[in-house]
């Protein structure tokens, strides 16, 4: 069984429409999913980083959310464009993204 470096969870829960707290599905989680998951794997980081998809994870308001374990980071509002700067700074140099992570308020 592999054992990965980090382990990426990203929210792709869809609500119905006009649901209160929305959902990370409405506000781009599958595009980010993917450009994650299409990122890793052009930079040959499958072996150490695993990407999947999840349920909802909880802060649906600020998503698309994701977690990476075991270091139980949380990113929020997370966008196509930063998806280069989570997988170098994070999962390349150990460095968090602290402009993405989630802070309740």
């Amino acid at each position: 069984m592999p054992v990965w470096k980090h382990h990426v969870f990203v929210c792709t829960n869809r609500r119905p429409p006009g649901h209160p707290k929305g959902s990370c599905a409405d506000r781009g989680c599958n595009e980010v999913l993917a450009a994650l998951t299409d990122l890793v794997e052009q930079q040959e980081l499958f072996e150490t980083v695993k990407v999947q998809s999840s349920n909802c994870l909880g802060p649906c308001r600020s998503g698309p959310t994701l977690v990476v374990y075991p270091e139980n980071t949380w990113y929020a509002g997370v966008k196509v464009s930063d998806v280069p700067e989570i997988v170098k700074s994070h999962f390349v140099e150990g460095r968090p993204v602290e402009r993405l992570r989630f802070t309740e308020s």
